[in-house]
């Protein structure tokens, strides 16, 4: 009698996964390194040409890099995300440069919007982790504007952080048939999630560089304020642990150019602009 052999997809409890990264995002003080990545929302509203007046909806929006960079260039921005302590972060900031933003709390997979809202959806380094990936392309392309752009910034699979996710997944498998956050930074994913909404895309590969004053530095910071990464030593024995924080390490170091004992490494990301169809 021959064996039978299943060629069935497992199936992902995704609220689950959602609840999990939830914890992981809300742990920590994300807003630390977060304040690092400044000139990545920057630069993504220079490529998405944002226009005064412009109606804009950052989402997965964090501690409101992109956000502040659109309220700076006077355009009407709503910032959301689903952690309430990263959107009060966010308002702290706005109010410092007395920006005009309006902050609402909202899932990157339901958002609470009426079709075609706004001129312009974007998110740097946000809406690539949600775990529906699907729903989530599906909601930024609903509340954008038929001719209107959804600017993207997303680690690429090879670049440092990519491979950072890739080594923690190495220690702490993720759940089977989750689809890897990394994938997001490959043109080929982006055009299966946006599919027939996707009326042209735009893709450049840049470099966001990481400063620290060591490779050990880094890791003390990402260890502590990197929610995912808090949560991933969290969940180790000591002795995985410091294997895990050797390799964190080694990885750093893989990727730094610097040559003075400080750490310049440089993570790729792909910057994204999509007209909506």
């Amino acid at each position: 009698m021959s064996a039978v052999i299943s060629t069935s997809t497992p199936v992902v409890d995704l609220v689950a996964v959602k609840n999990k990264q939830h914890m992981a995002w809300s742990a920590g003080d994300y807003a630390v390194v977060g304040t690092t990545l400044q000139i990545v929302g920057e630069s993504l509203c220079e490529a998405l040409d944002l226009r005064a007046g412009e109606r804009v909806l950052d989402v997965a929006a964090g501690n409101g890099n992109a956000t502040l960079a659109a309220a700076r260039r006077w355009c009407d921005v709503v910032s959301t995300d689903y952690v309430p302590a990263l959107l009060e972060r966010g308002r702290t900031r706005a109010s410092a440069e007395a920006l005009q933003v309006k902050f609402e709390q909202a899932d990157a997979e339901n958002l609470p919007y009426d079709d075609h809202s706004f001129d312009v959806v974007m998110s740097t380094f946000g809406v690539m982790f949600t775990a529906d990936q699907t729903k989530a392309a599906a909601e930024l392309a609903r509340a954008c504007k038929p001719g209107g752009r959804i600017g993207l910034a997303n680690w690429t699979p090879g670049s440092f952080i990519g491979q950072l996710f890739k080594l923690i997944g190495s220690y702490i498998p993720p759940a089977a048939g989750v689809k890897s956050p990394a994938l997001w930074g490959t043109e080929e994913h982006l055009r299966d999630l946006f599919g027939d909404r996707l009326g042209s895309i735009s893709i450049e590969r840049k470099n966001f560089v990481f400063r620290y004053h060591n490779a050990a530095h880094w890791l003390e910071v990402f260890r502590t304020f990197y929610g995912p990464m808090q949560k991933a030593f969290g969940a180790l024995d000591s002795a995985k642990q410091q294997s895990l924080a050797a390799d964190l390490i080694a990885l750093a170091e893989k990727f730094n150019r610097a040559t003075d004992g400080t750490l310049v490494a440089p993570g790729e990301y792909l910057e994204v602009v999509i007209t909506r169809k």
